[in-house]
């Protein structure tokens, strides 16, 4: 997807099902490091790099994201031989911010974000995922902030955005796509459509996690509809609703929750993935579409065949 194609108006009217046979011909399905239960560069409970790689090929997708920077080779020559061999394409990076902490932070998230943009743009990626710093750590669910942002923090955070996908994009030529998360400060439909809302769309547009949106009470499709001009990118994820609602009743920290298995394979879980797909095909441009299911910790044996299963269902779907 290129970040001049031109964006059809929201649509009012509820999404249609696709049938089995329909083509959702403008989206591209990928996998990430994640649905193999990868969050950190190195970790001994997360399998090697290149079973990840051998795997995502053998189930069938042939477009992958980074993930936590320095999982993946970040030799760009290295990195290339390795996806190319399996059929593989790098979608996008991914960086951590802590926008809302102002100027102060700038060098520091710029140094972290520069070396990442490099490897994506070496790779023939387009996008950059931004994901928000958690109010409170996803490993131990210790609390770190306030997870309510003051008049100035909001500020702080779009004015810096705007400043981060301005720079990326001149320097790098990718276009910054903003994920709401659980346990963020950009997460229900209050907080993002306050975002968006403050933030120019000429630079900053969002990535649309469909579990992580759910998980936090918000409606994908509705959003799509309504700010469909906004929507760069989707993850494609779902949650159980049985898990989710212990997990906000003990008000369960997300890292904690992902163990308990609130997200889960779909097409067991919430939200719909069919009318969301729709959706995002109405819009009339090219998007990826990135599987990502929450798995960390998990058996190294788990992640093939819910891999397989997913990629034979979203075929399913017309994907």
């Amino acid at each position: 997807m290129t970040s001049s194609s031109p964006q059809s108006s929201p649509q009012s009217s509820p999404s249609p099902r696709p049938s089995p046979s329909s083509s959702l011909s403008r989206i591209r399905i990928g996998s990430a490091p994640d649905s193999w239960g990868v969050w950190f560069p190195d970790d001994r409970r997360q399998v090697p790099w290149q079973r990840f790689l051998d795997e995502v090929s053998a189930s069938g997708y042939e477009w992958i994201e980074l993930g936590p920077y320095g999982y993946l080779p970040t030799d760009p020559a290295v990195l290339k031989e390795e996806t190319a061999r399996r059929g593989l394409t790098v979608s996008a990076g991914t960086v951590f911010t802590g926008l809302h902490r102002g100027p102060a932070v700038w060098e520091s998230t710029w140094a972290h974000v520069s070396d990442i943009a490099a490897l994506t743009q070496a790779m023939g990626a387009e996008h950059l995922v931004v994901i928000p710093a958690f109010w409170r750590d996803d490993k131990t669910g210790e609390v770190l902030e306030d997870s309510t942002l003051t008049p100035t923090q909001w500020r702080n955070l779009t004015a810096q955005t705007e400043r981060l996908a301005h720079e990326v994009r001149e320097r790098y030529g990718l276009r910054v796509v903003v994920h709401p998360h659980a346990d963020t400060h950009i997460d229900s439909e209050e907080n993002v459509t306050r975002f968006l809302d403050a933030t120019d769309s000429s630079l900053v547009s969002l990535c649309l996690d469909t579990g992580h949106y759910a998980y936090c009470g918000g409606d994908s499709v509705k959003l799509i509809e309504t700010y469909g001009e906004r929507i760069g990118y989707l993850h494609l994820k779902q949650v159980d609703p049985l898990i989710l609602a212990e997990v906000r009743a003990g008000e369960v920290p997300f890292g904690p929750a992902v163990a308990r298995g609130v997200m889960c394979e779909p097409p067991s879980g919430v939200p719909a993935l069919e009318p969301v797909l729709a959706a995002a095909q109405q819009l009339g441009v090219d998007l990826f579409a990135i599987v990502e299911q929450d798995m960390y910790p998990c058996p190294p044996d788990k992640p093939l065949p819910i891999a397989q299963r997913t990629r034979a269902f979203l075929r399913s779907c017309g994907a």
